[in-house]
């Protein structure tokens, strides 16, 4: 069994990458339960305009109907940027046990508990690429 926060951050980041190849802001998340895989997600906002189109919610709904269960108590939410107020309220509500993050994203904190992941080479990646779509936007 894979017990290792790089890990599935790294496989957050493939998300990410997915969401961004769609011009989309690229955040990706993966949640994880006894050290498996349970679901993927990245943002799909503005393909879908759909606004609560986000990593964090899609993974968690396709949690939610994998474990035919709306608590996701032992679950663990890797998520490439923090998440915002929406997703934050979204998680509580969840009960998912533990997240952890790449880049900040300085937003308000709702209380839930949450921690940037330990790895400088992670957290450059997940910044560069918030980063690299951003200026991708500007330049349109």
């Amino acid at each position: 069994m894979i017990n290792d926060d790089n890990y599935f951050m790294n496989i957050a980041y493939k998300e990410a990458l997915k969401a961004f190849n769609k011009n989309e802001i690229p955040v990706g998340a993966v949640i994880v339960r006894n050290n498996e895989i349970v679901s993927k997600g990245h943002n799909l906002r503005d393909s879908k305009q759909v606004i609560t189109k986000h990593a964090e919610i899609i993974a968690i709904e396709k949690a939610n109907i994998k474990l035919n269960n709306w608590r996701l108590l032992d679950c663990v939410l890797y998520t490439t940027l923090e998440p915002c107020p929406m997703c934050k309220e979204v998680i509580k509500a969840t009960k998912i046990s533990k997240v952890v993050y790449g880049a900040k994203n300085n937003v308000i904190d709702s209380n839930i508990e949450a921690k940037q992941i330990n790895n400088k080479i992670i957290i450059d990646n997940c910044e560069k690429i918030i980063k690299d779509a951003f200026t991708n936007i500007r330049n349109k």
